[in-house]
């Protein structure tokens, strides 16, 4: 027993090897989840982004590492822990044996929170909220019953700003036809999934640059939607010009890739211009204060 016991001492003084069983269990737990979503879920347009926010939260934890760290204030929770534990493997159960993506993706929050909370308590699940909060956007909800009127306000705005420009556009519905050309807009073009993953985007900016006043970040948070509006109606827009002048070809094949990518750009740039506005803003009331 002594043997044992100076062992757990000696893992506990190092700063991170006490996470190394837990970390291999972890991994004999998600491994088989996400080896289902690389092959299943994220193949598809609308779930594309998945490994990016995989990357993203990993990132995001690593840039909080040293909260991993032992001390000896810590204080553990272990009623709370277990209770939040246990409905996480309960989640995870269900969902790998439904094969339900949600609750499977899901479970994580709660597997992870409730072993933070058992081994350093309140304060780690505090440090790491926001890394925590991120694993939402991989989850798959069920936006559908949503997408349908996101595209239709998309496809409106981009009938209305190239009827304005005189270009020869029609629409019904969600299909734009320009010239001989006929366009359907799609969920992976302007639904909600897309709309979710902008919101990450703008989310991810906030946590980095880290503003101190409140008014700035509220405002910034509540503006991401419409930004994300914004760059989802440039992005069809581009797409229907490109088709008009060289073909449904052209538009269809390495370009309409090229667009998701250009649908972030724009989406960031949008962001940090906002940003600089807000920040001169911030800065000319707290001179005249």
């Amino acid at each position: 027993m002594q043997a044992i016991a100076q062992n757990f001492n000696g893992l506990k003084s190092s700063p991170y090897l006490m996470w190394v069983p837990i970390v291999i269990g972890l991994l004999a737990l998600y491994i088989p989840t996400y080896h289902e979503v690389f092959n299943n879920l994220w193949v598809t347009e609308d779930q594309g982004h998945g490994p990016i926010v995989l990357m993203v939260i990993v990132f995001l934890f690593w840039q909080k590492r040293e909260h991993f760290s032992f001390t000896v204030t810590d204080k553990p929770a272990p009623i709370l822990g277990s209770l939040t534990l246990v409905f996480g493997l309960l989640c995870y159960i269900a969902g790998r044996s439904q094969d339900i993506f949600i609750l499977d993706l899901a479970s994580q929050i709660f597997v992870l929170s409730g072993i933070f909370l058992l081994m350093r308590g309140l304060p780690i699940l505090k440090a790491l909220w926001f890394p925590l909060f991120f694993i939402i956007f991989m989850i798959p909800f069920p936006l559908d019953s949503l997408t349908l009127p996101m595209k239709m306000a998309v496809s409106y705005v981009t009938e209305t700003i190239l009827f304005w420009f005189d270009y020869p556009i029609a629409r019904e519905g969600v299909i734009l036809q320009i010239g001989q050309y006929q366009l359907l807009v799609a969920d992976a073009c302007a639904g909600m999934h897309t709309l979710i993953s902008l919101e990450a985007l703008g989310l991810l900016y906030l946590s980095l640059v880290k503003h101190d006043s409140l008014i700035r970040n509220v405002t910034l948070t509540l503006l991401i939607v419409p930004i994300s509006f914004t760059a989802n109606v440039i992005r069809v827009i581009t797409l229907t010009l490109i088709t008009y002048y060289f073909g449904d070809e052209v538009g269809q094949g390495f370009v309409h890739g090229f667009a998701g990518f250009l649908l972030f750009f724009v989406a960031l740039m949008f962001i940090m211009t906002v940003d600089s506005m807000l920040q001169y803003f911030v800065k000319f009331k707290q001179k005249i204060a």
